[in-house]
């Protein structure tokens, strides 16, 4: 079934080597509750009606696998997929290459207070 609001569709681009849309099913009302709370954050209704969700869940899968397969084609020919393929990609959307680069320093963060914080933990055990 497609959605002829969401604009051309990866998969008309798709070639050979990408699943056909039959090959593979995606389990629909995945990501509901989650588009549900960003919804409202952005002003939606607390509950919106649940062909809305379904439509915006629709829409987000197939602009996140458009991104995948486009990082893909420019990681093929390095071999290997890495997150520097997305931020070339969003690198002529200022706002969203900012975002996409505090989030990632803020994951950086976030591993190396874990880290340090089990190194912690094991001193405590052992006794040190």
């Amino acid at each position: 079934m497609s959605n002829p609001l969401a604009g051309p569709s990866s998969k008309a681009k798709a070639g050979s080597s990408q699943p056909s849309e039959a090959s593979f099913k995606r389990k629909r009302g995945m990501f509901q509750k989650d588009l549900q709370h960003m919804m409202y954050g952005f002003g939606d209704d607390p509950n919106p009606l649940p062909e809305t969700v379904a439509l915006v869940e629709d829409i987000v899968v197939e602009y996140v696998t458009d991104m995948v397969h486009k990082a893909q084609n420019i990681a093929s020919k390095r071999g290997k997929l890495l997150t520097e393929d997305f931020l070339f990609l969003i690198r002529k959307d200022p706002p969203k290459l900012n975002r996409c680069t505090e989030l990632l320093s803020m994951n950086e963060e976030l591993k190396q207070a874990r880290k340090a914080f089990e190194v912690d933990e094991d001193k405590l055990q052992s006794g040190d």
